[in-house]
């Protein structure tokens, strides 16, 4: 029996959406692709910001994200911010939708990778935060880089 490695190369991941989402389940997604749009992506030329996945007719596309076109391409390049089709199983499918329909909830995209030369692309079930949530993350993340800082500032003296 052959034994296949995972190998897991991270391309482009939205940070924004860990501030302004709290993450409830996370999914891993398939993207339709082009030809000059997998060479781009495969260059890292891949913007999260902005996007957002939306289930039209009963297909989950990712709308809004931005793939450079391929610098040596033709006069056949893609157009950058086109909607790209996701690739998940019908169930899945199903339970999203109804899950974002019935509880309000959003789908983000979270990260673009390369898995076993795949391009996938970790997207997230998620719950909008107030502002009073997203001002006591930011704190605790300062508590926990001041203790870090603290902890290996004592470490040194020893």
């Amino acid at each position: 029996m052959i034994k296949m490695l995972k190998f897991i190369m991270s391309i482009a991941s939205n940070k924004k959406a860990f501030h302004n989402y709290e993450i409830l389940e996370e999914y891993e997604t398939g993207i339709v692709l082009a030809g000059t749009e997998v060479k781009s992506v495969r260059a890292g030329h891949v913007n999260l910001k902005e996007a957002h996945i939306k289930i039209i007719n009963g297909e989950a596309f990712l709308i809004n994200c931005h793939i450079a076109p391929y610098e040596q391409g033709n006069i056949n390049n893609h157009d950058p911010v086109r909607s790209r089709k996701l690739l998940l199983r019908r169930r899945e499918l199903n339970s999203l939708a109804g899950k974002v329909k019935e509880q309000g909830l959003t789908l983000v995209p979270l990260k673009v990778y390369i898995k076993n030369r795949r391009i996938k692309v970790g997207m997230g079930l998620a719950k909008g935060k107030k502002l009073y949530d997203k001002r006591r993350s930011l704190k605790d993340k300062d508590m926990q880089r001041d203790v870090e800082r603290a902890f290996r500032g004592s470490k040194k003296m020893f």
